[in-house]
């Protein structure tokens, strides 16, 4: 299972070598990999067994963090779906993107992409959830703003970044807490105690975190205004992760998460309200869009909140049609997300009011989009009336406010039957203009993929059987712990639930022939933008600008000592914290070492170079009478039997004394303070810091010291290391990997000096300097 889950992250390492080597042909083949792991996941299915398959393999056991994966029901859908529509964008990129200088780019970061899908879905420990559900984050950010050179696409993917990256740090507070009450990050143990959870003092703190990261991924309300912005990708990323994958991974954590956390009116009524909301307010704005992907990106927003709904519902039918509904979604949207690419790379536009007739001359295109259509739409015998005849059961089994969620589900799906119309439909029929009579049907690897999709609407629609105990049933199980008594299937007999599906198709069919798609509509919907969660957001960055300049210019404004008066008057409050908090100066001045003559000589020259170098006016000069201080801190090491210490303190001063002059000369002009009150601040800053120093350094005295740590390192650096000197055994074996952390850092460091250096000189000779550093 690790294979499976890493080999997204292998492929762009192979890419990275082959790039250069003017394989192109490699692009054709690329989609073997998410078909091979297709294949893993449909030998597996009858090998679930009850409660799934676990694999465990460690990765920090000290921390609890392993990489454990758990093959079930939920994740086997999902896992179908990631690898299954996976494969058929692989194909379709393949010619949708054929010849572009990126193309490599972009499939290095679709396979990261899938790769951090699988496993999000497939892990069973809460902090490699985490890890994994970033990755999906970032990688969909260089997916969004692939097309870099465009302003819009570039904000586009931070926008999606920051709202997807902020619920992700909700997430992980919820995951920490529920580690912490629980003792444990692995899913399956949790499960188990769903009664601890629901009666602790901070359940509801865990639902809010839970709450914000799955909202936030899966476009709720008011969080959906990302998911219409990240249109401007590319279509197969549109497809990919907005229609199929990405959007519901919050949809997959509140699925998981039902069994443990569900049941609580605090969680039912929390998602029945907000994707109650969302998905209305999703298929209502659809409405008056008039661009293909804006319609595809607004019902999706509502298909999301149907999702976000019947988990809020909960009742068997709820879960039932929630499992149904995500692969009958998935089916429908991703074909006509791929048909909406295939109309705009042949007709160079997306815009629903020209768009007429192409039936006549894509029609394999025309005959994918029907049928994903009348998926969306729940007409018999496709399988979206199977998953909105579950939707409608769900509703009135209702315990409480049946009339209402049955009336918000049965306009909702009105609404998402003139959207998947719009966009699947209208463009194909009709005569064709003039301008598109040059249009061709291209190749098939572009109108394959979404009749494949389509067609399987239709398939398990007729034939439900084929995935009821296979797919969906197991996926109920996992979401409830119960073995679903309901199978699904086409035909249930004349009752009130076929009524309210002939109700919807009635009040769907008349919206969509006497409402036509116009930019007046949408310029009226335009208006009330003053009032959408998205200019909130942007009157709130506003203000996170403004206060982060005047951040920066008072605490990072370019001027080292500034720098150095904010860090040492800090220190200054947390140590004059603690010594008013409690701590006492017990010193014991009969057990110090009486102070020597030449120890005092000593000391008066340290004080007499600090002087020196501060009311200096020569940087020469000030650099020496610090070196002076360095060389007299060497005579207090000798002086205390510690010349090992001496000499390393002398190489170190000598050198540093050497470098400053050396390039003392390059440095700007001495500076002065301007007036005396800076100075008079600074020093009284200084001798309070040196006197806190100084408290607590007699404090330490005090304190009784474990030599234990010392007495290991003194009888075990021969034995172990087979060195005489204690130090330089510590720095080389016992804190070896330290020291080369440190040796890397330098030398990095190094290169960073070296390179500005290397460039300044370049710029100067190409203005046609001398190429000496000025």
């Amino acid at each position: 299972m690790l294979l499976v889950v890493l080999a997204g992250f292998i492929l762009p390492l192979i890419l990275l070598i082959v790039a250069d080597k003017q394989l192109k042909s490699i692009y054709n083949w690329l989609f073997l990999l998410p078909a091979v792991l297709f294949v893993y996941f449909i030998s597996q299915i009858g090998m679930l067994g009850e409660n799934g398959q676990y694999f465990t393999y460690e990765w920090v056991p000290s921390l609890g963090i392993n990489l454990d994966f758990k093959l079930d029901g939920l994740s086997m859908l999902f896992s179908l779906l990631i690898t299954g529509i996976g494969t058929l964008v692989y194909v379709y990129t393949a010619s949708y993107l054929k010849g572009h200088k990126y193309l490599d780019r972009f499939y290095a970061y679709l396979s990261i992409f899938m790769a951090s899908m699988l496993g999000l879905v497939l892990s069973d420990n809460l902090l490699s959830l985490f890890i994994f559900w970033e990755l999906t984050s970032i990688s969909s950010f260089f997916l969004i703003g692939f097309n870099n050179e465009d302003p819009a696409s570039r904000k586009s993917s931070l926008v999606a970044l920051a709202i997807t990256g902020g619920g992700g740090f909700f997430l992980l507070v919820g995951f920490l807490l529920m580690g912490s009450i629980s003792g444990t990050y692995s899913i399956q143990e949790m499960l188990a105690t769903q009664e601890f959870f629901q009666n602790h003092a901070w359940y509801g703190w865990i639902l809010f975190f839970v709450f914000m990261g799955a909202f936030t991924k899966s476009a709720q309300f008011p969080f959906h205004f990302w998911l219409p912005g990240a249109m401007k990708a590319p279509t197969p990323v549109s497809t990919y992760l907005h229609s199929a994958t990405m959007v519901k991974a919050g949809i997959y954590l509140l699925a998981r998460f039902t069994p443990l956390l569900g049941g609580d009116p605090y969680w039912n009524y929390t998602l029945l309200i907000v994707g109650g909301f969302t998905m209305l307010f999703g298929a209502f704005h659809s409405l008056f869009r008039t661009d293909l992907k804006g319609i595809l990106a607004y019902s999706t927003i509502s298909a999301l909140g149907i999702l976000v709904f019947l988990l809020g519902l909960g009742n068997k039918y709820a879960l039932l049609a929630a499992a149904v509904f995500i692969l009958v979604h998935a089916l429908y949207k991703a074909s006509l997300f791929l048909i909406t690419g295939i109309i705009d790379h042949e007709t160079g536009t997306r815009d629903i009011t020209q768009l007429r007739g192409l039936g006549k001359v894509l029609l394999p295109v025309g005959i994918a989009g029907g049928l994903a259509a009348l998926s969306s739409a729940g007409l018999p015998p496709f399988f979206g009336f199977v998953g909105k005849d579950l939707i409608y059961e769900a509703t009135l089994s209702a315990d409480n406010y049946m009339i209402l969620w049955t009336g918000l589900a049965i306009l909702t799906n009105v609404f998402l039957l003139y959207a998947g119309f719009q966009a699947g439909i209208r463009p194909f029929i009709g005569k064709l203009p003039a301008n598109f009579d040059t249009v061709h049907l291209p190749h098939f690897t572009l109108w394959m993929p979404p009749l494949i999709l389509a067609s399987l609407g239709l398939l398990f629609g007729i034939a439900p059987s084929l995935i009821d105990q296979s797919l969906v049933q197991p996926m109920f199980t996992s979401m409830s712990g119960d073995i679903s008594d309901t199978p699904i299937k086409l035909w249930h007999g004349f009752n009130t639930v076929l009524a309210l599906s002939g109700l919807t198709l009635a009040l769907g069919f008349a919206l969509y022939f006497s409402v036509k798609p116009s930019m007046s509509l949408e310029r009226g919907i335009a208006k009330l933008e003053f009032i959408a969660p998205i200019q909130l957001a942007w009157k709130s960055n506003g203000l996170l600008l403004r206060f982060a300049r005047r951040y920066t210019g008072i605490l990072q404004n370019g001027l080292l000592r500034n720098y150095i008066f904010t860090t040492i008057g800090f220190l200054i409050l947390i140590f004059g914290y603690k010594i008013y908090d409690g701590i006492t100066i017990n010193v014991d001045i009969a057990s110090l070492t009486a102070v020597s003559l030449y120890e005092f000589i000593i000391l008066g020259i340290m004080v007499s170079a600090i002087f020196f170098a501060v009311f200096s006016t020569s940087r020469v000069a000030a650099i020496a009478s610090m070196g002076a201080v360095g060389f007299s801190i060497c005579l207090f090491f000798v002086f205390l039997s510690a010349p090992d210490l001496a000499m390393t303190q002398f190489a170190i001063e000598t050198l540093t004394v050497i470098l400053f002059l050396l390039i003392i000369f390059r440095l700007p002009k001495y500076l002065r303070y301007s007036n005396s009150p800076t100075r008079i601040r600074d020093g009284v800053l200084a001798i309070v810091f040196g006197a806190l120093i100084t408290i607590v350094a007699l404090e330490v005295l005090t304190v009784n010291v474990d030599n234990e740590t010392s007495r290991f390192y003194a009888e075990n650096a021969y034995v172990l290391a087979k060195g005489k000197n204690v130090v330089n055994v510590i720095l080389v074996d016992f804190r070896g990997i330290d020291t080369l952390v440190e040796i890397v850092v330098l030398s990095i460091a190094a290169i960073g000096v070296f390179s500005l250096l290397k460039f300044r000189k370049e710029e100067e000779s190409d203005f046609g300097g001398s190429g000496d550093l000025k």
